[in-house]
């Protein structure tokens, strides 16, 4: 083997275990999703309080993904990592001896302030580690990591859950963060930050309608997407009535569309990436819309939960690109922007949806969150129709 392709091989499983982080720190967010109820029994609270756990996490992420990027901007990203990732895994620890709601609270704002500088430097990073010919695929590798954080770590977080205890998923997620942590620090290089941008670089981004035009689409469909989202399992069994084991089959089912979704990027973003992104969002619009009449058919639902997957997961990437490509000058401090405003999208959507299924019904979250869905394409259309550009 040459040393070229020595090299190119070290390169490729760098960006495998970037993956890998991405994987357990999707996985610690969403999994709270999946054992809503087992949480809320063991503290006897309802579904609504527990909750409100999903919208702490996300508005710790939202506050602190700028302040936490520009306060490490300048630090080595290899060393950075490694401190984000022991914070990760302290937290962890915390979550499976918590007492009561609120030390499990506390716990999550620990792993969310982790979460909310990783994602600020991750997308770059990951491109900056990955062979020369290879960056897209790198993004999309990413991406990979984050779909099967909802087809293993859900559904498996979910099983675990209900067998021995929501606390023993939470230790299982800390231990695969503790061996990858490991082996980061023996395969990641010193990586001096570059390009991340600084408190200056903030009125030049605000100058770019494009960029702010993604920013708000995002705020907007995120939020209508988690509406639903968050009380996906609650929904599933109170309104369809469908079995607890199939609701476990259909956070399955939403991972292997983000794979699915990961296969159409590759191939489709380029070709167009603002149809792309308008054909997501249509497709996320509709599943909402279509969940209430879906929900009582289990063949019907997974349908939709594969639409509804593909949709949000497609979204997810292209905005993502789309920021790295409209601000290549300050592209940690863009990611960090993109980062809060997309937990900010997920904890309106929780709040909202909290909201709906305490004062108007549960069976009404789909309807809520179409609706936004179809006020985030009309803003995206008018910015692109304005501001239009050649991608």
């Amino acid at each position: 083997m040459s040393f070229y392709h020595k090299v190119e091989k070290i390169q490729s499983w760098r960006v495998i275990l970037m993956a890998c982080a991405a994987f357990v720190f999707n996985t610690t967010e969403y999994v709270p999703i999946a054992l809503l109820s087992d949480i809320a029994e063991s503290f006897s609270m309802t579904t609504a309080q527990t909750g409100l756990m999903v919208t702490v996490y996300a508005w710790t992420v939202l506050t602190m993904s700028l302040p936490g990027m520009l306060l490490t901007g300048k630090m080595e990203r290899r060393g950075l990592l490694i401190k984000l990732f022991l914070l990760f895994i302290a937290s962890h620890i915390l979550s499976v001896i918590a007492w009561n709601y609120w030390i499990l609270l506390l716990s999550r704002i620990g792993i969310a302030l982790a979460h909310s500088i990783f994602w600020s430097i991750t997308a770059s990073l990951v491109m900056r580690v990955a062979p020369k010919t290879k960056k897209t695929q790198a993004l999309g590798m990413l991406a990979v990591g984050t779909a099967l954080a909802t087809i293993l770590g859900l559904p498996l977080g979910r099983l675990i859950g209900q067998v021995v205890g929501w606390r023993v998923t939470f230790a299982i997620i800390g231990a695969l963060a503790l061996v990858i942590m490991l082996l980061l620090m023996r395969i990641l290089p010193n990586i001096p930050s570059k390009n991340a941008g600084s408190l200056t670089s903030l009125p030049a981004l605000a100058k770019r309608p494009l960029l702010l035009g993604i920013y708000g689409t995002v705020l907007i469909v995120i939020a209508a997407h988690f509406t639903a989202y968050t009380y996906i399992e609650p929904f599933m069994l109170q309104i369809g009535e469908l079995d607890p084991n199939f609701a476990t089959a259909v956070l399955l089912i939403f991972g292997v569309s983000g794979l699915l979704a990961s296969l159409l990027f590759n191939r489709l973003y380029r070709l167009g990436p603002d149809k792309f992104i308008v054909s997501a969002v249509l497709l996320v619009g509709l599943s909402l819309a279509l969940l209430y009449f879906f929900v009582q058919n289990e063949i019907s639902m997974v349908a939709i939960a594969l639409l509804w997957g593909i949709g949000i997961s497609c979204i997810g990437l292209s905005m993502q690109m789309r920021v790295l490509q409209l601000a290549p000058d300050a592209t940690d401090v863009a990611t960090a922007i993109f980062s809060g405003i997309y937990n900010a999208g997920i904890g309106a959507g929780a709040l909202l949806g909290n909201q709906i299924m305490n004062h108007i019904g549960l069976q009404y979250v789909g309807f809520s969150g179409a609706i936004f869905a179809l006020l985030a394409l009309l803003l995206f259309l008018a910015v692109h129709y304005k501001y239009r550009v050649k991608a």
